[in-house]
């Protein structure tokens, strides 16, 4: 049987100066018929710009296009925009990461899908409105004939995504190509979304690029893998070929700097390490055994508490309507320690982290710190308090004025809290701290448009630990990063930790990198505390079904 997209020798680059730079060098592959195909790989690897050139998006103008894209044996490769309309959105559809991104804040959600429709088929306005309630139900929208009326801001990020499954689906499409359509979503909503797909697939028989970073959730959708370094594909084979056999280095890799849940690492092993090592061969993994974590831990909690959580809640009120964002939690954290919080988006968790930084008013009840309740203190003292409890947020780009040079924004805070005799001495403790954090002293100098996404992070954490915090809320910090930088990060903050006696407090809907990071785990929903316990019991036997489903959301992997 012929596939029904056959790609050979695609090349694509772009200008940059004088040259070109090329970010797809000579890639061939197929995608069969009734198939799901996954595509894996890191930022950079060129994995989405080759589903863009498939899809007829790259800018005509700048996109240097070389060799075959053929569609059910049809060469589309130099189709006209005109005749590329026909095709796209019709016989080869696409789910992109950021639903908000891709829907039309102004339109409501049923609109935008039954545009499709008019576009594409013959079907009259009133027999198209009942198709996409009827699509809306097939990707189990509740409420569908609410949020045909609604607009995207006044549904959930999950729910986004299905509208645009919806969209992606509504023609019937031939392929289905799913630019990493679950990055931003909790593990109980991408295995709901996951799982989705595969529905539709199956009763439609339609073929799926998906296209990801995570090898885990690969192995829960795909027939086949493809794994794409630096614009080249390293290795491709059946999902349990490569999975379970990987023979490229970097295949390799990918699949041990992932955060494990059966043991726990001393170290993640990062790839740029394992990739110096002989085919990952030459690597050794250090765990860390029950004895020294039993002993370490008891260390920990021999003393008192540094901060003191008693009967917390953080209320929201619009319209006579109250939201219960944080709801009666009592909690304590020691210093040294990492407590994990986790919960789907929309439990509490970053409000709660908001609300013991002083950024959110505590409605009711206390948190103390150094004997204080630092809920009620006045603003002179809060700006001190500053000092001592930061947060990394998860967007390090959106936290630095992009005007301030990387080392200034670094050296603002030491300022503020007069910190240090000078300016040449705070300009010496910068230099020391971007070393720390895996930098150089000549990044002080530049632009945080300069710099990748890991490299940002590191930047906001050296920012962070500038002013010697005793607590640092971590607030999905690597949720945004891939996995091998994501292990850096990771290995950065547990070190930190070592070296400066930092406490952690660490948010993220990845259970698998709590797991990795946590001493102690608190599980949140719709604002309150469903359980907590030390990290590892709550793994082994976790007492609530809502802890439960969360860690059964986990891709796992073969």
């Amino acid at each position: 049987m012929k596939p029904i997209l056959q790609i050979t020798n695609l090349s694509i680059s772009f200008p940059k100066g004088n040259q070109e730079n090329q970010v797809v060098h000579n890639i061939s592959f197929k995608l069969k018929k009734n198939k799901i195909l996954g595509i894996v790989g890191e930022s950079g690897s060129g994995k989405s710009v080759t589903s863009l050139a498939i899809m007829g998006l790259l800018p005509k103008q700048k996109a240097k296009i070389t060799g075959e894209i053929l569609f059910q044996n049809k060469m589309i490769s130099g189709l006209t925009e005109n005749d590329f309309r026909s095709i796209r959105g019709n016989k080869i559809a696409m789910i992109f990461q950021e639903p908000m991104s891709s829907l039309n804040p102004s339109l409501t959600c049923g609109y935008q899908v039954l545009e499709v429709l008019l576009e594409h088929t013959n079907l009259n306005k009133k027999e198209a409105e009942k198709e996409v309630l009827s699509l809306f139900k097939k990707v189990k929208l509740p409420r569908a004939e609410q949020i045909f009326k609604q607009y995207p801001h006044q549904i959930s990020g999950g729910q986004k995504q299905r509208v645009m499954i919806a969209m992606a689906i509504a023609c019937k499409p031939d392929i289905l190509i799913a630019d990493e359509p679950t990055t931003a979503l909790d593990v109980t909503v991408q295995k709901e979304i996951i799982l989705l797909l595969k529905e539709l697939q199956q009763e439609t028989e339609m073929s799926i690029l998906f296209i990801t970073h995570d090898l885990a959730l690969i192995s829960e959708i795909a027939d086949d893998v493809l794994v794409m370094y630096q614009g080249n594909i390293v290795e491709k084979g059946t999902v349990k070929k490569v999975f379970l056999k990987p023979e490229n280095a970097y295949t390799k890799a990918l699949i041990l700097s992932k955060p494990r849940l059966d043991k726990r690492i001393k170290t993640l092993p990062t790839i740029t390490d394992l990739l110096k090592t002989e085919n990952t061969s030459g690597f050794t993994e250090k765990t860390i055994t029950k004895k020294q974590r039993i002993d370490r831990l008891q260390k920990i909690y021999e003393k008192n508490p540094i901060l003191e959580i008693t009967n917390l809640a953080t209320y929201f009120t619009s319209k006579n309507n109250v939201v219960k964002a944080v709801d009666n939690i009592s909690l304590q954290l020691y210093k040294g320690e990492t407590l994990g919080l986790v919960g789907e988006s929309g439990c509490g968790k970053t409000t709660l982290g908001r609300t013991i930084m002083g950024l959110e008013k505590a409605t009711k009840g206390n948190v103390w710190y150094q004997g204080k309740d630092i809920t009620k203190l006045h603003k002179k003292e809060r700006k001190k308090l500053a000092k001592d409890i930061q947060i990394i947020f998860q967007d390090p780009y959106s936290s630095l004025n992009p005007r301030v040079l990387v080392g200034e924004a670094i050296l603002e805070p030491m300022e503020v809290h007069k910190l240090y005799k000078s300016k040449k001495e705070r300009q010496e403790k910068v230099f020391e701290i971007l070393e720390k954090v895996g930098l150089q002293m000549e990044h002080y100098y530049r632009y945080p448009h300069e710099f990748s996404g890991g490299q940002r992070q590191r930047i906001g954490i050296a920012r962070t630990i500038a002013l010697l915090p005793k607590i640092i809320i971590c607030d999905e910090s690597v949720s945004a990063l891939d996995v091998s930088v994501q292990a850096q990060v990771l290995n950065l903050l547990n070190d930190l930790k070592e070296d400066f006696g930092f406490t952690y407090i660490f948010i993220s809907h990845d259970l698998a990198v709590v797991k990795h990071m946590a001493d102690q785990l608190a599980v949140m929903n719709k604002g309150k505390l469903e359980e907590i316990k030390d990290a590892d019991q709550i793994y082994i036997n976790p007492k609530k079904e809502y802890t439960k489903s969360l860690i059964d959301a986990i891709p796992k992997g073969l």
